[in-house]
């Protein structure tokens, strides 16, 4: 089984503009990292979910925090 990693650091800009972006940035690619993450929990069997501790209903709570 392949591991993802789906930890990265953010380094915002002081003027507004690049800020403002940075956060967007920040936003849009927490979005992705938790769509990659219930793609990737989605095709797992439910024996090999059972096994990492986890059910099918939680696979749709990890979402932007």
């Amino acid at each position: 089984m392949a591991a993802i990693d789906t930890t990265r650091t953010v380094q915002f800009q002081s003027a507004p503009v690049g800020l403002n972006f940075a956060r967007f940035t920040a936003v849009f690619t927490a979005w992705k990292d938790a769509r990659a993450t219930r793609k990737a929990l989605s095709v797992l069997s439910d024996r090999e979910l059972d096994d990492i501790g986890l059910t099918r209903a939680d696979i749709a709570t990890f979402t932007l925090r």
